[in-house]
């Protein structure tokens, strides 16, 4: 079984690194926000094909949200909320992933930010860019634990989301994402055979509240722990 997952690993990561390729080639040809975006959830949606799984979406995303967080655990968070969602998100993702040479024209080209987290200046940078987001309609998006998480805990969330919260006065609807990893893993470099991607829209944060984002990180912990208990129990 551990050797079926390796090679079917090694199908998806060939399929996968060859779209990104593709998606690439088509980004330096084009300029349109609009477009670039369209381009973003064909090839989100490509990626169903290479690695064999289905969504199911519990609730519904806020239309008022102007950012969403997410909990972390692979690769596929991020395709399946590109694949998904009906606004154009614009990543908040880490300093490091725009250095790397396959996904700097993929992040620059639809003004996707980064953010260097050794860096607490960088912060006033990244909220001026939000903020021109915002005022493009577009939905930020982030995953507070700033890293993927590899046990069954979530790990402490960053108060780099509160504060663009706080600073720009954001609507925040946290968006609970179950074990992803048990389809990709793709830091042990393993494709499950398959499986239904659970992804529940949770109400919007109550930003008044001083502790809401240790409440939100408490509250999807449980969400996620009752849904494991689900699935064991089938």
């Amino acid at each position: 079984m551990k050797i079926y997952k390796k090679i079917k690993a090694l199908y998806f990561w060939i399929f996968f690194i060859f779209s990104i390729l593709i998606v690439v080639c088509c980004f330096c040809f084009v300029n349109s926000q609009n477009t670039l975006w369209k381009i973003r959830r064909i090839w989100a949606k490509f990626q169903k094909y290479t690695i064999f799984y289905k969504t199911e979406l519990v609730g519904e995303f806020n239309p008022s949200a102007n950012m969403i967080l997410m909990n972390h655990q692979s690769a596929l968070d991020i395709i399946a909320l590109e694949d998904l969602y009906p606004k154009n998100l614009c990543w908040i993702a880490k300093k490091e992933l725009g250095e790397i040479p396959l996904f700097k024209i993929t992040i620059k080209k639809p003004k996707l930010l980064c953010i260097d987290r050794k860096n607490p200046r960088d912060l006033v940078r990244v909220l001026k860019e939000a903020k021109a987001r915002l005022n493009e309609n577009r939905v930020l998006a982030i995953f507070p634990e700033g890293t993927r998480s590899k046990t069954a805990k979530m790990l402490k969330f960053q108060s780099g989301a509160k504060v663009l919260a706080e600073k720009l006065n954001l609507k925040v609807q946290p968006i609970l994402i179950v074990d992803s990893a048990n389809i990709l893993d793709t830091k042990s470099f393993s494709v499950g055979s398959g499986g239904i991607l659970r992804i529940i829209c949770m109400d919007l944060v109550d930003t008044s509240d001083e502790r809401w984002l240790e409440s939100t990180r408490k509250k999807m912990q449980e969400i996620l722990d009752q849904e494991r208990i689900k699935l064991c129990s089938i």
